[in-house]
């Protein structure tokens, strides 16, 4: 093990995440990921209301703020059969599009963008030579000679005060920093800036569900009322305010976002090279324009891209027992029929087993049960899902919106399509995704105007909503985009209460540990091959990890590290 990395835990991400890597000759031969923390929200909600239920799973996580809040009501209602007005629909899009603008933003700015970015280095920025760069990247408003000076000054306070906060243990002066001093001056100037735009977008949400983190949703469309006269509800100031945000969304990811990232990766086009890993892809679609049980109005196509083969876009089938499933080979639980079976969600188990090693320790038992995550699969295959996914699978399926911004990108980077098979790649298709999809905001809001112009009001549909309409038993599922990926919600209904919940997050399929038959998950394989410049510093395999946007809280199912009782909350 002499030669084996261990990063315990992953800085910069959601949750607690532990990677452990094998490196022979400045490279890294094997890797295993371990998520070091347990969830069981599925515990938490069995016998409740229906109806309840997505206020408890959208508190699994408060980074992707809403998105299991969504999905949660999006399951009841295809378990029962419920149809949300247009209207509805279109407000979920806008909420759900506020998200991915913040999140994505977020993601570049605070957590990966400093894996690229020296920002002790920009301290030697030339607030004029800046001026220029930017001049060159786009017409944003705020890239002034002034502005980086101003920049500059307050940065030097930062790091004289030692305060950087959780930017103070980075690998500052790395030899596998290549940007300029003025360009990381240019980029930790935007990184401030950004604050300011994630703050508004995600004002969205608080217009239509009332707060943020975890606004409000309602089965059977949205608790908001519309009345453009009415000051207390979705009224005509309240519509503009949201245009507003819209446009000032769109300006900043376009002239700042996007152009960030295409010139920060340009200085390493090694890594459209490094960090491919698995080579399926998983998209389950998303933001309808019609109705959710429209695939053809969603904006986002559903399907599965298998072997990079971008020539034929496969059917995903969410009900098929041997399609979808979750294994534990090597996970920390158990399964009534044992630990090599696979299960679909609909009959999935949460039996949670502790089985590692006693803290503290130096390594995992990685032929045995190494993590908190399970494996998901899809016909026994591993899939990698997020963004690049979302983008290969749109690609894939002809989606002319997702072909014409990869391809505007590509080529002024003057990068091959399968430059997107790569750490850079996924950070790319991120970009690009966020981009469209400030596009997109502003067909949701058109589209929402117009039924309001045409008279139509409506945002809830109470025609089951009473428990005497209910079957005695129901199954549905919810196949929703969060910012990470594919995310999946199975609930069971019997007697009128949950008697079973199963989510299957984005970071469960990324960062999840080999299956029995030894295949790796996205992280574990995207390692393998990865240079390490400094064994002791391995900034490149939190790029590669970071390019994914790790969320634990999400992906885990409170036990201690030994599996022993902490504390109970009171739920009722």
């Amino acid at each position: 093990m002499a030669n084996r990395i261990v990063i315990d835990p992953i800085t910069r991400i959601e949750g607690h995440l532990r990677i452990e890597a094998d490196v022979e000759n400045d490279q890294i031969t094997d890797a295993y990921s371990s998520g070091t923390m347990v969830r069981g929200i599925e515990l938490i909600v069995k016998d409740r209301d229906p109806r309840d239920t997505w206020a408890f799973v959208a508190r699994v996580c408060g980074v992707c703020t809403s998105i299991h809040g969504l999905a949660g009501v999006r399951v009841m209602e295809n378990a029962l059969d419920i149809t949300i007005p247009p209207n509805a629909e279109q407000v979920r899009n806008l909420m759900l599009g506020a998200l991915f603008i913040q999140d994505h933003l977020f993601h570049f700015y605070t957590l990966s963008a400093f894996d690229w970015v020296d920002i002790v280095s920009a301290l030697n920025g030339d607030p004029k030579e800046c001026a220029a760069i930017a001049a060159n990247i786009s017409s944003w408003p705020k890239n002034s000679e002034a502005d980086f000076a101003l920049m500059k000054e307050k940065l030097k306070k930062y790091v004289d005060s030692g305060e950087l906060g959780f930017l103070g243990n980075g690998y500052w002066g790395h030899p596998a920093y290549k940007l300029s001093p003025s360009m990381n001056l240019l980029a930790v100037t935007h990184y401030f800036q950004c604050f300011e735009e994630m703050r508004d977008v995600v004002r969205i949400q608080t217009i239509f569900g009332g707060k943020n983190p975890h606004p409000n949703y309602l089965v059977g469309g949205m608790p908001s009322a519309i009345n453009i006269n009415d000051p207390s509800a979705i009224n005509l100031e309240r519509l503009s305010w949201v245009a507003n945000i819209i446009q000032r969304a769109q300006m900043f990811v376009s002239q700042v976002y996007l152009p960030d990232c295409m010139a920060i990766l340009s200085q390493y086009p090694e890594w459209t090279k490094i960090g491919g890993g698995v080579r399926n892809y998983l998209a389950y679609g998303d933001f309808p324009m019609t109705s959710y049980n429209d695939l053809a109005s969603f904006k986002q196509p559903r399907g599965i891209v298998l072997d990079r083969d971008i020539t034929k876009v496969h059917e995903f089938d969410p009900t098929a027992q041997d399609g979808l499933q979750e294994f534990v080979s090597h996970s920390w639980y158990n399964y009534t029929q044992g630990k090599n079976v696979g299960l679909h969600p609909s009959v999935g188990e949460t039996n949670l087993n502790y089985t590692g090693p006693t803290p503290p320790y130096n390594y995992l038992d990685v032929k045995e049960s190494y993590s908190w995550i399970k494996t998901p699969r899809y016909k026994g295959m591993p899939m990698e899902t997020g963004p690049l996914a979302r983008m290969i699978v749109g690609y894939a399926s002809g989606n002319k919106e997702v072909i014409n911004a990869v391809d505007e990108v590509l080529a002024k980077m003057n990068l091959p399509f399968e430059a997107l098979y790569s750490t850079a790649g996924r950070i790319l298709g991120r970009a690009i995704e966020c981009s469209l999809v400030t596009k997109w905001m502003s067909d949701f809001y058109t589209t929402l105007l117009s039924n309001i112009k045409q008279g139509d009001y409506r945002l809830f549909n109470n025609e089951k909503w009473e428990p005497d309409t209910w079957p005695a038993k129901a199954m549905g599922y919810a196949l929703t985009e969060a910012p990470r990926g594919a995310l999946a919600h199975y609930a069971e209904i019997t007697n009128k209460k949950v008697s079973n919940y199963q989510m299957i997050m984005p970071t469960t399929w990324n960062g999840s540990p080999r299956d029995a038959n030894g295949q790796r998950s996205p992280y574990e394989a995207s390692l393998i091959g990865t240079p390490v410049n400094d064994f002791n510093a391995p900034l490149e395999v939190m790029r590669t990890i970071h390019s994914f946007d790790p969320c634990l809280a999400c992906a885990v199912h409170l036990h201690d590290e030994s599996g022993t009782f902490v504390h109970q909350i009171r739920t009722k």
